[in-house]
This record gives C-alpha cells, sequence and structure tokens, in this order.
C-alpha cells in the first residue's frame, strides 16, 4: 500500500491517501447525518495515524469547513434549519473558539498535549453517550407511558411539549432579554443561556478540533428543546462557521496540512450528501440512538490509544485505529442502508398511489 503514500509538508509525515478519502467519506456521510464536524473522528484518527495533535486539530478544522458547506444546502432545502439560532451562535462561537485554540498553543509549549486533550474525549463522549441512552431506553419510555395515560384520561388532547426536564427548568430562568425561534416553534428563551452554550461548544471547538458538533447537536434538543431534525441542521451552521475561523486561526499558527484537508474533502463532499439526506427518513429518537452509541465508541478508541501512549504496545495503536474506523464504517454503512431501504419503500407507494389515481 506504499504507492498510495504521499509526503505532507506542512505535517511532515507520510501519509495514505486511500486512508484520508476514507476518513473524509465517513465523516462527510455521520456529518450530515449528525449536524457535527466529525472532528471527535478525524482529530483521534489523524493522531493515531501519525498527525501530531495540533496538526490533527487544524487539518481537521479546514475539513469540517469543507465539507460542512455541502450539508448546510442540503439542510436548508429541506427546511431543517433555524437560520436565526445559528447566527446567534456565531459570534459567542468564535470567541470560545479563540479561547481553546490559544490554550492548545499554551499547553503545547508545556509538553504533550495530547494526553489532555485524549483525556477530555474519553470524558466527553462517554458521558454524552451514556446520557443520550440513557434518554432512549429510559426518559423516552417514560414519555410514551405519560402519553398514552394523556390520550386515556383526554381523548384528542395531546401534549403541548416533549422538552426535557433540564430544558423545562432553563425556560423558567427569565433572564432578560427573552428570545423566541419561530423556526423551531421556541418562546421565552433567555438570550444569555444560548450564548453560553454557544461559547462553551466553540471553547470545545478550538480546545479538541471537533468543530462543536458533537456537543451543539444534543445541547440543542436537551438544553434548548429543538426537534431533532432542526437542530441536525441549525448545529452545522455553527460547525460551518466556527470550521472556517478555526481553520484560519490554526493556518496562521501554522498547524494546517491542506494537502490532507484537501484530500479528505473529496470524500467528504460525496458523503455529506449521503448523510444529510437520510436524514429524511431516519427521525428524532433513531437519529439520537446512533449517534449515541457511535460517540461511546469514538471515545473508547481514544482511550484504547491512551493505553499505547502508557505502555507502548503496537497492539493497543491497531486497535485504537481499528475500533475508529470500524465505528465510523458500520455506522455509515448502516445509515447508507436505512437510505436505501426507505428510498426504496418511497419509491413503491408513489408507485402504488399513481396506479390507484
Amino acid at each position: 500500500m506504499d504507492i498510495f503514500n504521499i509526503y505532507l509538508p506542512v505535517a511532515g509525515i507520510e501519509f495514505n491517501v486511500l486512508l484520508l478519502i476514507l476518513i473524509g467519506f465517513c465523516v462527510g456521510v455521520l456529518g450530515g447525518f449528525f449536524g457535527v464536524g466529525g472532528g471527535w473522528i478525524v482529530t483521534p484518527a489523524l493522531n493515531i495515524f501519525g498527525f501530531h495533535m495540533a496538526f490533527a486539530i487544524g487539518t481537521d478544522l479546514s475539513n469540517i469547513f469543507g465539507q460542512s458547506i455541502g450539508a448546510v444546502k442540503k439542510h436548508q432545502k429541506m427546511g431543517n434549519i433555524d437560520w436565526k439560532l445559528g447566527l446567534i451562535s456565531i459570534v459567542t462561537s468564535i470567541i470560545g473558539l479563540e479561547i481553546g485554540s490559544d490554550l492548545i498553543m499554551e499547553l503545547e509549549k508545556l509538553g504533550d498535549v495530547g494526553i489532555i486533550v485524549r483525556w477530555c474525549y474519553m470524558i466527553l463522549l462517554s458521558s454524552l453517550g451514556c446520557y443520550m441512552l440513557y434518554d432512549y431506553f429510559v426518559l423516552r419510555q417514560k414519555q410514551l407511558k405519560n402519553n398514552n395515560n394523556n390520550d386515556k384520561n383526554n381523548p384528542g388532547i395531546k401534549l403541548k411539549s416533549n422538552r426535557s426536564k433540564l430544558a423545562e427548568k432553563l425556560y423558567k430562568l427569565n433572564i432578560p432579554p427573552m428570545i423566541s425561534f419561530p423556526a423551531s416553534e421556541i418562546e421565552g428563551v433567555s438570550l444569555w443561556i444560548i450564548l453560553l452554550i454557544f461559547l462553551f461548544t466553540g471553547f470545545l471547538s478550538g480546545f479538541l478540533g471537533v468543530g462543536g458538533g458533537f456537543i451543539i447537536m444534543p445541547a440543542l434538543v436537551y438544553l434548548i428543546g429543538l426537534p431533532t431534525a432542526i437542530a441536525v441542521g441549525t448545529s452545522l451552521i455553527t460547525v460551518l462557521f466556527s470550521g472556517a475561523y478555526g481553520c484560519f486561526t490554526y493556518a496562521v499558527k501554522g498547524r494546517v496540512e491542506l494537502i490532507a484537508a484537501f484530500i479528505m474533502l473529496i470524500g467528504a463532499s460525496i458523503g455529506a450528501q449521503v448523510g444529510s439526506t437520510a436524514v429524511r427518513y431516519i427521525k428524532g429518537y433513531g437519529i439520537r440512538l446512533l449517534f449515541s452509541i457511535m460517540i461511546i465508541f469514538a471515545g473508547l478508541s481514544v482511550a484504547t490509544e491512551q493505553f499505547y501512549k502508557i505502555t507502548m504496545k503496537q497492539f493497543f495503536q491497531s486497535l485504537a485505529g481499528i475500533v475508529l474506523m470500524g465505528t465510523a464504517l458500520t455506522m455509515s454503512l448502516v445509515i447508507i442502508v436505512k437510505l436505501m431501504i426507505e428510498f426504496k419503500k418511497e419509491k413503491k407507494e408513489k408507485e402504488s398511489f399513481n396506479s390507484l389515481n
């Protein structure tokens, strides 16, 4: 496979072109489907396969920017974007991103920043994934039971809101100014809450190179109360602009390998269209379930990489790469298969309807 290796002058390493395209395609599919930049795959993947952590983050952010453009266009056509909420997020996210990237540069001067970033990845991904599984298997069942009881006791009347309890508590914090988002059917939420959420996700983007998406999408669902499909599309606005700014700030610091980013973008541009289209067919809790499973395995791969750094046994590094890419490939395949099945089903229903008329 050495025939497919190319020299990357900025990072100062050789890397396999096919692996870059494959990483890009998976990130495109998953990014378009989940509304994330895919940095929690790309950054650890590049680091595992040879990139220094700072170069992995900078190169990933440039790829995030490129692949998010196509995904945003696709979600806009499907009406899944709340532009008002998305645009408000940009300035605050950029401030947080600059703080995060500056912190990375300072930690890099002190020594191996990779170990700190990897521990943060493990904690965030595992805790978030476990909560989303708890939400799917426990909280969702309680909600369905309450809805059924409500239907029996009050026929024809549906619950007004399916927001999480945490979102309902945040809505009760009447800290002026208050703001509404008609596109998401959100009314009367404090602007300060919105700004703090995006400041934190922006910080994560700069510190972890994740584009903010892996935390923004669940934050929009669980903290602000957006429907899942709109949360996916709207989070891509922040991912797009934070990726653009992150690419710029890391490029100024000399930590972006543009050749690798452009190669990954070849696969990502195709994958983003596939993932965005699949949102039409896999709804709400289905998206959340797949998302939670995926980030738990992503966290597991980073934990395995940490074992390699501690023991220096090649087995753990190989296992980390297998877990990470295996998870990305499996999830991408699940999404593609589901898309094909539902597309064929929809086509048959249309043909049956047309034949009857």
